[in-house]
């Protein structure tokens, strides 16, 4: 069994989101990711990997190739294996507790217009390329 207080496991930063894996289990990790209002993710997605969402504290929205909605405290979102997505974090400071399982869970970053010194790595083009 994995227990976490999420609360005491926050923590924020100014300059960009956190994030900090609580534990594994399986296939999968747990983790707490702490937003300041108004940060934003990249657009990205996890080609071998399923990815939810549970939002404890906050809010913000969450964007898909094919829609936009809104997340508030008690919502959870599920991103299937390869779903591009992107989450921009509402006026208040936002608290997510994060679940990812498959095999591998690194991300592709397709963009990410809210940092200017981001730049595509050799396989994030690759990868893209060949969508």
């Amino acid at each position: 069994m994995l227990a976490f207080d999420l609360k005491a496991e926050e923590k924020f930063d100014p300059r960009h989101h956190v994030e900090k894996i609580l534990g594994t289990a399986g296939e999968g990790d747990v983790t707490v990711a702490c937003w300041e209002p108004g940060q934003t993710s990249p657009y990205h997605c996890h080609p071998n990997a399923v990815e939810l969402y549970f939002c404890f504290e906050g809010g913000g929205t969450m964007k898909t190739p094919t829609e936009t909605i809104d997340v508030k405290p008690g919502c959870f979102v599920v991103h299937p294996r390869g779903e591009l997505h992107e989450w921009q974090t509402g006026p208040q400071r936002t608290l997510l507790f994060r679940v990812r399982y498959g095999e591998e869970f690194s991300g592709r970053t397709k963009e990410w217009p809210s940092n200017p010194d981001w730049k595509p790595r050799p396989q994030d083009l690759e990868y893209f390329s060949s969508r």
